[in-house]
This record gives structure tokens, sequence and C-alpha cells, in this order.
């Protein structure tokens, strides 16, 4: 095939296919006599692997496993796929611990905090942390109290107590900053119970959709690495075929 033959089933151009092999993400091309690229099926197992690669683990992972793959390094490969999947089981874990949490908040007993009350201090004493714990919280993007304008100390709203007991209960459930950072800053904006839970519901979904990606993803691994061993294994007989008699 031509590079316009692979390239047309998917919405791609000629071009696009080239720069995917000077990538690495196809393999090595051989050539014609006249110099022009000539792809088989095994170029055309290593596109629909990259594509859905993409929407699985991302761009760069993506063309990483190629690479990876192309060049005969099939268990580095492997790995950067697993990566993928502990990481998606790691979003459903906090996903499912933000949940957990919200629901305790939903059910606990309506308070009225003084303005004492909602002083790092009262928050942090509330909690069973250290002040210091809650201004590293602060300095990582997870919360963001408001300052009095009298005497500039840091005062906590009903939404800054509510995202740092999110954050402590996850703390102790044993997940670092950057796990909690990208729901935290989902449910910030929730003014309900409902609108909370519709928020953890596309998350969900969105976990959902590339959970079923991922499944594409590895069955056209599956496929591309078969095709690959298979050519290999043809061309090795049709080397040994032609070889000449002792």
């Amino acid at each position: 095939m031509r590079p316009v033959d692979l390239a047309r089933p998917h919405g791609l151009s000629g071009q696009a296919v080239r720069n995917y092999e000077a990538a690495g993400i196809l393999p090595a091309a051989e050539r014609t006599d006249s110099g022009y690229r000539r792809y088989t099926s095994v170029h055309v197992a290593a596109l629909r692997t990259f594509l859905a690669l993409v929407p699985a683990h991302g761009h760069a992972a993506a063309r990483s496993v190629m690479t990876l793959l192309n060049t005969g390094r099939t268990e580095e490969a492997l790995t950067v796929i697993d990566h993928g999947h502990a990481e998606l089981l790691a979003d459903r874990q906090t996903l499912d611990a933000v949940e957990r949490a919200l629901t305790e908040l939903t059910h606990a007993p309506e308070e009225r905090p003084s303005q004492r009350d909602n002083t790092i201090g009262a928050l942090a004493h509330r909690l069973g942390l250290r002040p210091a714990t809650l201004r590293r919280w602060e300095r990582a993007g997870l919360l963001h109290p408001r300052r009095d304008p009298a005497t500039g100390y840091r005062t906590y709203a009903p939404g800054d107590v509510r995202d740092a007991t999110i954050v402590h209960q996850l703390r102790r459930g044993g997940y670092v900053l950057a796990q909690i950072a990208p729901l935290l800053g989902e449910l910030r904006d929730v003014t309900s119970p409902a609108s909370a839970a519709s928020a953890i519901a596309e998350r969900r979904h969105r976990l959902h959709t590339r959970a079923l990606a991922m499944l594409r993803a590895s069955a056209e691994t599956g496929e591309y690495l078969h095709e690959r061993d298979r050519s290999r294994t043809t061309t090795d007989a049709t080397t040994d075929a032609d070889a000449p008699m002792a």
C-alpha cells in the first residue's frame, strides 16, 4: 500500500502516515526500487493500534508504547500500558473515597460556626491536624481560604471546611495530593448534594469511557503483536528457503 492507502480509512493524510513512521509510531517501511514506501498489513495493524491507544492512554503514552513495540522492547511497552490501568484503578478508588466523604458530610448534623470557628486554628483542631498542614494544602491549591480584611487572618467558609474534610479523609486513606486535586476542583463549584452527585456521576462516566477505550486498545495491541510476529516468521521462513544449499 501507498501512504494514502493506509491513511484514507482513518481520515488521515498521507503526510500524517509518513510523520508517524518518522516518529517510530509505525515500523519502517520497505522501499521499492524507485524509492517509494511500501506498507503492509503490519503497518495497518500498527496504525490501528496507535489510534486506539491515544484515547485510552493519551498521545504521549501511545507513542511510547508503539516506539517500544517497534524496536522489540515488548515488555517495556506492556509496562507502560500496565501503568495506565493502575492509574485508572487509582482514579476509581479516589472517586469512591470522595463519594463516601461527601455522603458523610451530607448526613452530618448541620452546624452554624461562629466567626471564631472559621479560623485556621479552629479548623485544624476540628480535624485533628496542625495548622501547618492546612497551609500546605493551601499551597498545593486544595484550599482557598479568604483573608479577614481587618486582621489578615485566614477565614474558612463552609465550602472550605467541606474541602478540608474531604482532603483529610482522602489523605488518611493514603491518597496523594496530586490524586485529590483534580476531583476536588470539579466538586468545588457544586452548590448542593444533588449537583455533587451529578459531578461524581460525570466523572465516573469518563472513567467508564476510558476503561472501554483501554479494552479496545488492548485488543488492537494483541492483534498487532500477532501480525508483527506472523510477518517476521513468514519473512524468516522465506529467507531460509532462499538460502543456498550447503
